[in-house]
């Protein structure tokens, strides 16, 4: 069984989990392409199931496929949705950045998008 999204004019839809023959055989009317995605992968890297722990397997397609995020077919990723205009879009791990790097104290932090600066939560 592999994860399968559904994407719509650049747009995913839908992700489901299924065999490759029943997408292969799947007969849909509607718009659209079904396009294999790994839970296990993200930020360009793969990660052994159920873990933090990078292993030795290709990444595919940068990161795990999110329902309103996009495939980019030039660059072969699925990118999560693009939520702050100031943040930009990293080749690397095909998810965007901010542009100024949060805080590593432990502490939570929400975007403040009007400041371009994060804001502890309390």
């Amino acid at each position: 069984m592999a994860h399968f999204a559904k994407v719509v004019d650049g747009i995913v839809t839908q992700v489901i989990v299924a065999d490759q023959e029943f997408i292969d055989s799947f007969v849909d009317s509607s718009p659209g392409e079904w396009i294999q995605t790994s839970y296990n992968t993200r930020f360009g890297k793969h990660y052994a199931p159920n873990s933090n722990i990078e292993d030795d397997k290709p990444p595919l397609r940068k990161n795990f496929a999110w329902i309103g995020g996009t495939y980019d077919k030039t660059r072969d990723a699925f990118l999560p949705p693009h939520q702050f205009p100031s943040w930009t879009l990293n080749e690397e791990t095909c998810v965007y950045d901010p542009p100024v790097p949060m805080p590593d104290d432990g502490k939570f932090y929400d975007w403040d998008e009007v400041n371009k600066s994060w804001k502890e939560v309390t």
